[in-house]
């Protein structure tokens, strides 16, 4: 199912909306492949004491791969329970500020490589792409990290599987559908919509990855996304407990969350 803009909070309810549920956040959601990080430090450069901004940390799943890297991250988050379990668990040379990357206050602190994990949607395009050009050193990159959840043929699939529930529950949500087919999403946009003088042509480069999940877990899981979350809990709940039920009994409480995890990034220009 795809997060549709539609059935987003705002952009200034991110911190709330996530803040619900930092835990269940942290250790449901998935993380980002170890080959994913290994080729942004050999494309950008990035390694030992290089400064790196990070936006929108959430509960520092990324953050943490990055600090193992041995860069020096400045982590950025607007949820103040978020903040917080990220600060408790993160080890390195991190700082984690609480802000929204439209306010935060740089003090003229520049950076060899910015990044945004799963968190670039929720920043105000008139001001983000031109505020990640400003905050770069010259010839530093913005990487935006992203997980596509897909399916492949004749696999059996979450939605598919539930999608009379669904509706059931949440009739006509815009945000229902099945999700795209793996080779179809490898052709698809991947949200770089950066001013064409701020950085040069976007590198995409997109890794297979899997959760395995019970019944229990998926829900779990839905419980974290956006979608779901702005649903009404006298909804959502309800519906997520039938998800559970379905996939305990007519998947053998196993199924599998295919994603393409994505890195794409760019150069600073000028």
């Amino acid at each position: 199912m795809a997060d549709d803009p539609q059935t987003r909070p705002g952009r200034r309810d991110l911190g709330r909306v996530f803040n619900e549920v930092p835990d269940l956040y942290d250790r449901a959601r998935p993380g980002y492949p170890d080959a994913l990080f290994a080729d942004l430090a050999a494309i950008t450069g990035v390694g030992e004491r290089s400064p790196v901004l990070e936006v929108g940390c959430g509960t520092g799943q990324a953050t943490r791969s990055l600090a193992a890297l041995g860069c020096a991250v400045t982590a950025i988050e607007p949820g103040s329970e978020l903040a917080a379990l990220a600060s408790r668990r993160l080890t390195g040379d991190v700082t984690i500020e609480r802000s929204t990357f439209e306010e935060w206050d740089d003090h003229g602190r520049r950076f060899d490589l910015l990044v945004a994990a799963s968190s670039w949607h929720w920043v105000d395009p008139e001001i983000g792409w031109r505020r990640a050009h400003a905050v770069l050193r010259p010839g530093g990159w913005t990487a935006l990290l992203s997980h596509v959840v897909v399916r492949r043929p004749g696999e059996p699939e979450m939605y598919a599987e539930t999608a009379d529930l669904h509706e059931r529950f949440s009739p006509g949500n815009p945000g229902w559908g099945h999700p795209p087919l793996e080779d179809d999403a490898r052709t698809t946009d991947q949200g770089w919509h950066a001013p064409g003088d701020l950085f040069g042509p976007p590198l995409v480069r997109r890794y297979p990855t899997v959760q395995w999940l019970d019944g229990a877990g998926l829900a779990d899981l839905l419980r974290t996304t956006s979608l779901y979350r702005a649903l009404d809990p006298g909804v959502r709940e309800p519906l997520l407990d039938a998800v559970a039920e379905r996939v305990r009994t007519r998947m053998g409480d196993r199924v599998a969350r295919r994603y393409l995890s994505v890195l794409c990034l760019a150069q600073r220009a000028g």
